[in-house]
């Protein structure tokens, strides 16, 4: 976030006052969401601390940017803009780090044939990349329109909304909603966009378009991801990736059995 200063969708009355505190509002409750959805995953038995120094890297830089987004917002509410301002300039950079650890993760469980038995291997080796990729993207979109508070501060909810899939992904009943476990968790995202877009209805008498182009990014993420894995093109990525490990011999295409000893991700 380079900033998130007042929102200037209305000219009239505190809104941009008012559009600030709801910006908090929803950093807090996509916080609280990330932090709830691992703690849950951690408190049921179903990651451990034995995982791969990567996993503990993505996990600290995950984290480290839900803690950034939340401070962003705050400084944005109640200053100083000038800290807001150099602080968004490191995340920028903490994005791209993320996007990296967010692949290698991924690339990784396909690799050694631990994707979650939920999940196909070679949509979830589509998927994961997939979405951090499109939170950079609308996050640099963001960025760019820094100069444009309005479209700024809704543009970086629905980048933050688009990571949230994780952790709805580990409060979700996920094997219940097998096969389409991964478009369940994406579609609950979509939650956060949805009350912006409410908010602006009810206070300002129209939805502000970044609404529609954060939810139009999420949307087309479920449906790209999934266009991609069913296609010969996902067939090659998912082969080229596992050449050569044990996930080589897992179909790209078919949900593994239940693992006996209980689930336990990041491996």
């Amino acid at each position: 976030m380079a900033t998130m200063a007042p929102a200037t969708l209305a000219p009239h009355g505190d809104e941009p006052a008012r559009a600030e505190r709801f910006a908090f509002k929803m950093a807090v409750a996509m916080a609280l969401t990330v932090v709830l959805g691992f703690s849950t995953q951690l408190a049921m038995g179903r990651s451990t601390f034995a995982s791969p120094l990567r996993v503990h890297l993505h996990a600290v830089v995950f984290m480290g940017w839900v803690a950034i987004f939340l401070t962003q917002s705050y400084l944005a509410t109640r200053g100083p803009v000038a800290l807001h301002r150099k602080l968004g300039w490191l995340a920028t950079g903490w994005a791209g780090l993320m996007v990296v650890l967010g692949v290698v993760v991924t690339v990784m469980m396909a690799r050694n044939g631990t994707v979650p038995f939920f999940f196909m291997p070679q949509q979830f080796l589509i998927a994961d990349p997939l979405t951090v990729l499109m939170f950079a993207g609308v996050t640099t979109l963001a960025v760019a329109n820094r100069k444009r508070t309005d479209w700024h501060a809704r543009l970086h909810i629905c980048g933050m909304a688009l990571i949230t899939a994780p952790a709805f992904g580990r409060l979700l009943p996920m094997p219940l909603l097998s096969p389409y476990a991964f478009e369940a968790a994406g579609v609950a995202t979509l939650v956060f966009p949805l009350a912006g877009m409410i908010r602006d209805q009810r206070k300002l008498g129209r939805v502000h378009p970044a609404w529609l182009v954060g939810a139009g990014a999420i949307v087309g993420t479920i449906l790209l991801f999934d266009l991609i894995a069913y296609s010969p093109l996902g067939g090659s990525i998912y082969h080229a990736a596992t050449a050569g490990s044990p996930g080589a011999s897992v179909p790209g295409l078919e949900f593994a059995a239940p693992p006996a000893g209980g689930l336990i991700t990041g491996r």
